[in-house]
């Protein structure tokens, strides 16, 4: 581009990444690593930076972890501080790229919902790559599915359930996402389902 380095600077400032394996420095305590993007993008004094840094701590549940090394955490503690740092500079888009991978079903409900919240809170575009349907159905308003490259559908978590594209449904057919009874019940009211059992025992 014709951006000169200020230019880009600026464009960076207004991105945070989740990225799919935290990416945290390991020779970094969680408060270097969270304040990093402050140390690059501002001039601020080092205690309105430590500062922000707790905030964004807290925020995601983190509290007197500072001086922690990522060795000492659990795969969802990292994430939680790959969040940490991803809004810390207060960013209008923030991108995750397989926020999930390598999580537990329990502790990736609990990603999902503090990304949800977060985009909310802090009114941030948020864009998710992902293959979690359930991820899908919990964070997204707008989905995009994507084959080889190519956009293939587009419509909202509503609209998903009543597709009548073929690899989409085949791609929603494979995935854990049918085992939740309740999205079986309305796979079987689009007819995709057969319904040959009494789904209403299953749903509480």
């Amino acid at each position: 581009t014709n951006m000169d380095k200020e230019e880009k600077k600026e464009i960076r400032k207004k991105i945070g990444m989740l990225f799919q394996g935290s990416a945290l420095f390991d020779s970094q305590t969680v408060e270097q690593n969270i304040m990093f993007p402050l140390d690059m993008f501002t001039k601020d004094t080092y205690a309105n930076k430590l500062k922000r840094v707790n905030e964004v701590l807290e925020r995601v549940q983190m509290k007197d972890v500072n001086k922690k090394f990522p060795a000492e955490l659990s795969g969802g503690m990292k994430k939680r501080v790959g969040i940490a740092r991803a809004i810390v500079l207060n960013p209008h888009y923030l991108f995750c790229d397989e926020p999930n991978s390598g999580l537990d079903p329990q502790t990736s409900l609990v990603i999902d919902k503090l990304i949800k919240e977060i985009t909310s809170e802090f009114n941030i575009t948020t864009v998710i790559n992902t293959h979690d349907m359930n991820s899908v159905m919990e964070i997204g308003d707008n989905i995009i599915y994507m084959y080889k490259g190519d956009k293939e559908w587009e419509g909202t978590r509503e609209e998903i359930i009543f597709s009548k594209n073929e690899r989409l449904n085949e791609f929603i057919f494979a995935s854990e996402f049918l085992k939740d009874a309740k999205d079986m019940r309305m796979l079987e009211m689009s007819g995709k389902i057969d319904n040959d059992r009494n789904m209403d025992e299953l749903i509480k």
